[in-house]
């Protein structure tokens, strides 16, 4: 089921990222961040304190990931416990439904080494993103090039961000630049790993098919 249906839902989301990513939890937020332009903090506001360094995101249209290294004790599970809590109220409010918009709480993983993380960067990231491609991941597969230049134009992704070293105001990219020498270089590993996963789910589809 989807957790966004349209632009403002998506964009909501971004702002969510960016705003309750906070030791401080002001009284009225989405009044104030409705006040100021798009992914900017209200002047009033005290310092931010983040409870994590969000490393890297990307929004579908029924399910998110974020990479983050938790910056407080328990920070990471106050983020998502406010970000579920907070999409799921506005989620009710606007469609006039009930209940949590999630089928369960977030699900976890430590990644405890630099060739996980490098992975999953680029599955978080790209291949994510590509799937959402108008004619398909195997197309974007086979006219990479092409399909590289759509990605890095979606908005609700930090893969920018990490693919062409820019900085954003959600993120702390430089842990998962520094995985990858040149932006070349993070974008022939992302090829080359979608082609093995696209290979790899063939197998696994043909598998089936034979069973």
């Amino acid at each position: 089921m989807p957790i966004v249906r349209d632009e403002a839902d998506r964009t909501d989301f971004r702002r969510l990222l960016l705003h309750l990513n906070d030791a401080h939890m002001p009284e009225h937020l989405r009044r104030d961040i409705t006040e100021v332009p798009d992914l900017v903090r209200p002047a009033h506001w005290p310092v931010q304190e983040p409870l994590t360094s969000i490393l890297g995101w990307t929004l579908v249209h029924n399910h998110f990931h974020i990479i983050v290294q938790e910056s407080v004790e328990n920070g990471t599970a106050k983020f998502m416990q406010r970000l579920g809590g907070s999409m799921s109220s506005c989620f009710n409010v606007k469609y006039k439904e009930k209940g949590s918009i999630f089928q369960g709480g977030y699900k976890g993983i430590v990644v405890d080494n630099d060739p996980y993380l490098r992975y999953l960067t680029l599955y978080v990231l790209v291949k994510n993103v590509l799937e959402l491609h108008p004619k398909g991941l195997v197309y974007a597969v086979n006219h990479f090039d092409e399909a590289w230049e759509w990605a890095l134009l979606y908005p609700y992704s930090s893969l920018r961000s990490v693919a062409l070293d820019e900085d954003s105001p959600i993120v702390q990219h430089r842990l998962l630049r520094d995985l990858f020498s040149s932006d070349a270089d993070f974008k022939r590993e992302s090829e080359q790993m979608l082609r093995a996963y696209v290979e790899r789910r063939d197998d696994d589809m043909l598998f089936l098919t034979l069973e």
